[in-house]
């Protein structure tokens, strides 16, 4: 379980929220709803450890994770919009780099566990294609990979579905269902109301909350 109580970011004199309060249960699909430009991108990136913030507390199954910029921990895997896949690495490759060169598993085990979170995904065929080769909808579920392969305890997505067609924005909803039912907890900021309502348990109306 999540747990953010009392979290406040500022930039200089600009309030971007203050003493925001947020409960994710585990095995959760929160989807976080508001206008852009309110602080729902630099809230996940807090929790993965990305952002400082200026006050709060986040405990993640009862540890507290630090807010000062101190974490090196990949308990929140965070997705990023724009996928953020290295062009000149297979699929494969982008997505045991990090289990590699952070978590210090060889090579061979590394590879055994992607290939088995591929075929979580249904993209067990394109393991060594490039990202180029893939449609939008196929390099969101790399991206996906690539963070499940760290074994994070929630996964945090960055509007997954932007800029992507209707079957791709399906796939990516299939993906999210599939992962509910191993359990994953899963966050996700998205301006997509009806895709909201297509994979979450519940919605966050973080303009409710900022503005209150």
């Amino acid at each position: 379980m999540l747990n953010i109580k009392n979290l406040t970011k500022e930039y200089s004199s600009n309030i971007i929220f203050r003493d925001l309060n947020l409960t994710v249960s585990d095995g959760e699909v929160l989807s976080i709803v508001g206008p852009s430009g309110i602080g729902k991108t630099t809230l996940i990136k807090i929790l993965a450890g990305l952002e400082t913030a200026n006050a709060g507390e986040l405990t993640l199954n009862g540890e507290n994770l630090p807010i000062d910029g101190t974490r090196s921990d990949a308990k929140v895997g965070l997705i990023f919009q724009d996928f953020n896949l290295f062009p000149n690495y297979t699929v494969i490759e982008n997505i045991i780099l990090a289990p590699i060169n952070v978590s210090k598993i060889d090579k061979a085990t590394a590879k055994n566990q992607a290939r088995d979170i591929l075929e979580t995904l249904g993209m067990q065929d394109k393991a060594d294609l490039y990202p180029f080769q893939l449609s939008g909808g196929q390099k969101q579920r790399v991206a996906i990979a690539r963070a499940l392969a760290m074994k994070p305890q929630i996964l945090a997505y960055d509007e997954p579905t932007s800029g992507l067609d209707e079957d791709s924005t399906k796939q990516v909803a299939e993906v999210v269902k599939t992962l509910k039912q191993q359990g994953v907890t899963q966050m996700i900021i998205t301006h997509d109301q009806p895709f909201a309502e297509m994979i979450s348990d519940r919605v966050f109306d973080f303009a409710k909350e900022v503005l209150r």
